[in-house]
């Protein structure tokens, strides 16, 4: 067993399950000591893109796209191959398929993971030091049927909005939602909009 922390109190129960790569985990309730956030003054704009996943008003706080799918792509590639290889259709598959079929799925999860841990990292950077946050209600869905599907799965967009979300929601910060129209051409001083964006 392998321990991510310490409890901070006794457990009053315990949820035990598997994820999808066979691996068990054992989520508890205890209580804990809340800290406040710290009271502060200032606010910032948010806006998503696939080069770069958040562009802020503070480039201090921009997200890049660190690419941690793109670096595992040739295990991933490799892995794939031998899933076609060794794939028999209609009929049951071999244990290397099996094989191969995990170790694929091992390579999305770590990139996830990685993502995921990258996006939890930046919210809390951005949200304990911001009272007012305005985020680009972008919902990226459609990209996934464009050209730049691939591109916007390494982004991951969506995972660092609901991040960013839920970390302001629990530092008691306000978040305001901005409808993506215009919003990169329009002046966030005087409203005036551009004939083109920049």
């Amino acid at each position: 067993m392998v321990w991510s922390r310490e409890l901070p109190s006794e457990p009053t129960s315990v949820r035990v399950y598997q994820d999808s790569l066979g691996h068990w985990y054992a989520s508890f309730v205890v209580r804990r000591e809340v800290e406040p956030a710290p009271e502060v003054e200032g606010h910032i704009g948010i806006g998503w893109g696939v080069s770069t996943t958040a562009t802020t008003t503070d480039e201090h706080y921009d997200l890049p796209d660190l690419g941690h799918r793109r670096r595992c792509a040739a295990e991933l590639a490799t892995a794939q191959r031998t899933m076609a290889r060794r794939h028999r259709k209609g009929r049951k598959q071999s244990k290397g398929y099996q094989r191969a079929r995990r170790q694929a799925a091992r390579l999305h999860k770590k990139a996830a993971r990685q993502t995921e841990h990258d996006s939890r990292v930046w919210a809390k950077r951005v949200t304990d030091n911001h009272d007012l946050i305005a985020v680009e209600d972008f919902k990226p869905m459609f990209l996934a049927r464009s050209t730049m599907a691939r591109k916007a799965a390494d982004a991951a967009i969506g995972a660092a909005k609901r991040e960013l979300i839920t970390s302001a929601a629990r530092a008691g910060r306000k978040v305001v939602l901005v409808q993506p129209a215009y919003t990169a051409m329009t002046c966030s001083g005087c409203f005036a909009r551009a004939k083109q964006a920049p």
